[in-house]
């Protein structure tokens, strides 16, 4: 048996999809669905058995859980804006931390989201060493939720029994349901088809120009690759970047939304909100060296061919999921 917590989520249920495609039907799916459409991603999934987040934990020690071959752990708050501090602690810190020690305990394999959030505010390094990890202060609380969780898994030494991924800016189908929280991409295929044009930030440094801003964008199905093959290399232990290593321009990644829509490029820059000004990161980057040097096969799509990909075969077919393009 498989556990995928926020089974119904973005990544969660790629996840699943993936799975399923390659044969996996014995997956227990942990999610909190309350008014979200996420409900949505798991009408083609198939998996045993659907426990609420809420009940998992004392579900975790009851005989029908008896055989957890794996737990992947995806499910968080994953709202860069939260602002409740306790929730996020809760939810990511502590709840994790639960199942993490449970996983330990009883030799499951565990497999769990961190973020590129946890490196706060700088535009350089990007490097995941241990050493490093324990010295990064992340600028939101929705970061430092992550990353305590990263500190206290170093500090213990279960980074060596446990994988961790920290997420760059993932893009792909299955992501309909985050609001604000959805990649550009999603939001520029909207935004589009709606006006005929796309408004990005300003640049407010000499240094960079208007949507010369950068970002390490990464297809979800590259992320649910490094995924399923930890899920079964149990000697590749810790935490790890997971992003393109290369970082592109929000100009270039407009121009890869356009032309997959077959549309003119038409961009209007206007400025960023003023609270925004003195965090705005201007430049991630992944360094891929570590996740690439332990036996883990790496898929690197290009940007405009992943956009092309999930614009014309999801989100103009009307955002067909992405179990829907596997099965």
């Amino acid at each position: 048996m498989i556990v995928v917590t926020g089974g119904a989520g973005f990544i969660g249920s790629a996840v699943v999809a993936a799975l399923n495609a390659q044969g996996d039907r014995d997956i227990v799916i942990v999610d909190n669905l309350l008014d979200s459409a996420k409900w949505k991603n798991l009408v083609s999934l198939k998996y045993r058995d659907y426990v609420h987040k809420s009940q998992f934990l004392a579900r975790l020690r009851s005989p029908e859980m008896k055989d957890i071959r794996a737990i992947v752990h995806m499910g968080a708050c994953s709202s860069t804006t939260e602002t409740d501090g306790d929730y996020l602690m809760a939810n990511n810190y502590a709840y994790t931390r639960e199942i993490a020690e449970f996983a330990l305990e009883k030799g499951i394999r565990f497999v769990y989201a961190s973020s590129a959030a946890t490196y706060g505010g700088i535009e350089s390094g990007f490097d995941d060493d241990d050493a490093t990890s324990l010295t990064l202060k992340p600028i939101n609380r929705y970061g430092y939720s992550k990353q305590i969780f990263d500190e206290v898994a170093i500090s213990k030494g279960w980074q060596k029994s446990i994988a961790g991924l920290k997420f760059f800016n993932v893009y792909g189908p299955n992501e309909y349901h985050k609001g604000d929280m959805s990649s550009v991409v999603y939001k520029a295929f909207h935004q589009i088809s709606e006006n005929g044009f796309l408004k990005l930030f300003k640049s407010h440094r000499a240094e960079y120009k208007d949507g010369e801003q950068k970002r390490d964008f990464v297809y979800i199905k590259d992320c649910v690759a490094v995924i399923l093959q930890l899920i079964d290399k149990r000697s590749v232990n810790g935490i790890f970047n997971l992003g393109s290593g290369t970082a592109r321009s929000w100009n270039d990644l407009a121009a890869a939304v356009f032309n997959a829509m077959g549309r003119e490029k038409k961009i209007e820059y206007f400025d960023m909100p003023q609270q925004l000004i003195g965090s705005y990161q201007y430049f991630t980057q992944a360094n891929m060296q570590k996740l690439n040097s332990v036996g883990i096969s790496v898929q690197n799509t290009a940007l405009e061919d992943g956009v092309r990909d999930y614009v014309q075969n999801y989100l103009i077919p009307g955002e067909l999921k992405l179990q829907d393009r596997q099965n």
